[in-house]
């Protein structure tokens, strides 16, 4: 599936991603400034957290709750090696049964569940994006 976007539809997007998701992992996959954190933070909105959402580039994991659940969101943009991650305990969170919002999620891979999505974000112009689901 594929789709373009802008800020004004994001909600939309957002929305057809959790209508579609089967999986608890999502990996977000784009280059630097693509919008991943921007889309991640549309769809926790859309499953009512009202935490601070923002790019976990420094702590590596965000967790954010909502009533009924909760989310975690990594940024493994930093992450140099496997030990990195499971040092964080990716695995474990992986393993948790909640959603887990990955941005560059393929840097730690071999980690990943055997089901998993994978959204890649390419940038089409300063306000357009395409959304490719790919898994």
């Amino acid at each position: 599936m594929k789709l373009q976007y802008s800020l004004k539809n994001i909600s939309k997007i957002s929305e057809k991603i959790l209508n579609i998701i089967k999986y608890k992992v999502i990996i977000f996959d784009g280059e630097m400034g693509s919008g991943k954190t921007t889309l991640i933070k549309s769809i926790c909105k859309k499953i009512n957290i009202n935490d601070n959402v923002s790019s976990p580039t420094f702590s590596l994991i965000n967790e954010y709750k909502s009533i009924n659940s909760i989310v975690y969101h990594f940024d493994c943009y930093r992450i140099k090696d496997i030990n990195e991650a499971y040092d964080f305990g990716a695995n474990e969170y992986i393993d948790s049964g909640n959603l887990c919002l990955i941005e560059w999620g393929l840097k730690i891979k071999e980690i990943l569940p055997g089901n998993y999505h994978i959204i890649k974000i390419k940038i089409i112009s300063n306000n357009l994006r395409e959304l490719m689901f790919l898994k």
